[in-house]
């Protein structure tokens, strides 16, 4: 390493932990059992760590997810990102913070989604909205937002120009799948390829485009095209430093292109929907 290189990542966040804990170099290394040499080249940048010393040092230094995590990161190894248990007792403020957010997006359809695309809640804005062009029965069924944007039975039955959208979803699926090697991740990839508005050259298509967490569509609305935007915002469900370090959700709202268009129109008190937010 050149003396003009800036210090390895890694290097910074261990030295940091270490005097977070007022740990020694030296009783590092006994807990790990390595040398101080080492536990020295790798705060100087000189030696970079194996994944399994990663995770013994985070165990060393009684790390949680999210700052094991980062260590991860800043190691250049993927994070273990768990599982988000949504309904456990102690997110309740998170689902009360969620519940506020899709309330005041009334009466813009609006969902909240996990890492997996699996619907959480929604609001009377996007029960009201696809209600307009999709039955009860249907829209009831409806749990994982990929699922629903492919189907014909779903949104793809009325969303027009779908082909490049659905290519550039599944370019994000078969990414995410060589990243994580999840059999979660690669079963999702699978079963949504098999969908008939799929398009056969949808790798092709994808490596054309560039994803973006907000896009244009048009919907046919009784039965006039209208073009809509459907916005994308992600939240860190471990704080505002950690969106790459541990599970997110995700808020999906669509809006219409012509701001005069009344979307209370398709509003009520009465819907329901099981994923629908009290």
């Amino acid at each position: 390493m050149r003396d003009s290189d800036p210090p390895f990542a890694f290097a910074r966040f261990l030295k940091f932990w270490r005097s977070v804990h007022t740990i020694s170099q030296e009783y590092l290394a006994t807990l790990i059992n390595v040398s101080p040499r080492h536990i020295s080249r790798l705060e100087n940048g000189i030696s970079r760590p194996s994944l399994r010393m990663v995770n013994e040092i985070s165990a060393a230094l009684s790390l949680g997810q999210r700052d094991s995590n980062h260590l991860l990161i800043a190691a250049g190894f993927l994070p273990n990102m768990g599982e988000l248990d949504f309904h456990a007792p102690e997110l309740n403020w998170l689902r009360k913070a969620m519940r506020l957010s899709l309330k005041a997006l009334d009466p813009y359809p609006a969902m909240i989604v996990d890492d997996s695309n699996n619907i959480l809640m929604v609001n009377r804005g996007w029960v009201g909205f696809y209600r307009n062009n999709i039955s009860q029965e249907v829209l009831d069924r409806v749990t994982n937002n990929y699922e629903f944007l492919f189907s014909r039975d779903g949104a793809g039955i009325f969303v027009s120009g779908w082909q490049d959208i659905l290519a550039v979803i599944l370019m994000s699926l078969e990414q995410k799948t060589l990243f994580s090697d999840n059999p979660r991740d690669r079963e999702m990839r699978d079963r949504l390829e098999k969908h008939e508005n799929v398009p056969a050259d949808w790798r092709q298509r994808a490596a054309k485009l560039e994803p973006m967490s907000s896009f244009r569509l048009q919907i046919d609305l009784n039965g006039e095209l209208k073009k809509f935007i459907s916005v994308h915002s992600t939240i860190s469900t471990q704080g505002s430093a950690a969106v790459l370090s541990g599970p997110s959700l995700h808020i999906n709202t669509l809006y219409p292109e012509d701001e005069t268009l009344d979307m209370w129109q398709f509003y009520s008190a009465d819907l329901s929907h099981p994923l629908l937010i009290d």
